[in-house]
């Protein structure tokens, strides 16, 4: 694709990026196929081909509109045309960028920055654990819009009491931002399987949300200064030898694997971010090579259990980590079921099914459909989000994957 673009980005970082991408874009169209906004609204400016085009009319300096900003904020970010597409274009990449743009061209209502603003602020402050559980307490009293992004309490379960020190392995784990208040076990679940392998998860104090929330929400800079904040939160243990950065909540992984590019202009950061990325692991790039050793403490568990495992996008098509989880799963005594369009977004897509209840919820829905479909004792993924959105709309369990192979060592 020929590209002018305008003077005004020409020039930076970001228009020879966004340059290098929409040249790669041949608008061959095989990504409105998997698009799941195009699926369900059926217009082309609602699907990757329609927003790239917008995107390069805005580059190269015509005035956005406000449907021009409706048509990029309702994209999931899924990225799944950049799975379908022959040419390799990295969309996630492009669509930041233009958003970028044309919210600093259009703006926002008042109303649109308080919501994401409490988006923002409240999902990464640490107010927000003890706001969720004033909404838990409540939560029967509650309408059904807000009940449903309200999760029953869980229990954590108790961290491994092995003394600090003892493993020889150690490595670090990001807690998260909402993980720790919304679904606690996940943490804890993690931790004792590591523990069980003779791994230690450290947990600096100082480091928080990944960045993903505000880089999402087109606060670059916050999303930035949460990197930096983890960065150097992590940098101590990374020089004491840390093996590995494991991180059980895929969108936060597709986020900590980028640091590296995101800060690849920062003198201070730059290659410390680069180090960090490539010491971030997704926990079953972890467990995949332990999975004989996993095995072999399960040899006394419980029978086979029926059970459906949900891809999430930033897992399938951001870290291009496809079928592993499934094939540690059957490895560990599961009977794992198919199901149809498990490449497609359930619509929770971080802050989405929030800022877009009125696609997000018929995505889950058709998303659940499928999942129910196969017959599961239970449903796992492998993000908060996906695990909180599809457990509001069914009665099927529905946990982190690492939760069922914790549970099935305490069953031993």
């Amino acid at each position: 694709m020929q590209t002018a673009l305008a003077d005004f980005i020409k020039d930076t970082p970001e228009g020879r990026e966004a340059d290098a991408i929409l040249r790669k874009c041949v608008h061959c169209g095989f990504c409105t196929a998997t698009c799941p906004t195009y699926q369900l609204l059926g217009d082309e400016l609602d699907g990757p081909r329609g927003r790239i085009y917008l995107i390069k009319r805005v580059l190269e300096g015509e005035t956005p509109s406000a449907k021009t900003q409706l048509h990029l904020d309702r994209c999931l970010t899924c990225r799944n045309c950049e799975t379908t597409c022959p040419s390799g274009v990295q969309y996630g990449r492009l669509v930041d960028i233009g958003r970028q743009v044309v919210e600093d061209q259009v703006g926002r209502s008042t109303a649109q920055k308080l919501v994401r603003g409490a988006l923002k602020e409240g999902l990464t402050s640490r107010a927000f654990a003890p706001a969720l559980r004033a909404g838990q307490a409540v939560r029967a009293l509650l309408p059904g819009p807000l009940k449903a992004k309200v999760p029953p309490r869980r229990a954590a379960g108790a961290w491994p009491a092995t003394p600090t020190g003892t493993h020889a392995r150690r490595m670090l784990m990001l807690e998260g931002c909402v993980q720790p208040a919304m679904a606690p076990n996940i943490n804890s679940a993690t931790a004792r399987v590591f523990d069980a392998l003779g791994i230690e998860l450290l947990r600096p104090g100082r480091a928080g949300c990944c960045g993903a929330i505000r880089h999402h929400l087109n606060d670059h800079a916050g999303g930035l200064d949460d990197a930096r904040r983890n960065v150097e939160a992590w940098w101590p243990a990374i020089e004491a030898g840390a093996q590995a950065i494991v991180i059980n909540a895929s969108g936060c992984g597709t986020q900590v694997k980028d640091y590296g590019h995101l800060l690849r202009h920062d003198p201070l950061y730059a290659d410390k971010a680069r180090r960090v990325s490539e010491l971030a692991r997704d926990v079953v790039e972890v467990l995949a090579a332990e999975a004989q050793a996993l095995a072999g403490k399960l040899r006394a568990a419980a029978e086979a259990e029926r059970v459906v495992f949900h891809p999430p996008c930033s897992l399938q098509h951001g870290q291009k980590i496809r079928g592993v989880v499934e094939g540690l799963l059957q490895s560990l005594g599961a009977e794992v079921l198919p199901f149809a369009e498990s490449h497609l977004c359930c619509g929770s897509a971080g802050t989405y099914s929030v800022l877009q209840p009125e696609l997000a919820y018929p995505l889950r829905d058709r998303k659940l459909a499928h999942l129910e479909g196969a017959q599961p004792q239970v449903i796992l993924s492998a993000n908060i989000g996906c695990i909180t959105h599809l457990a509001s709309g069914t009665a099927t369990p529905v946990l982190h994957w690492i939760e069922w192979i914790d549970r099935r060592l305490q069953a031993v």
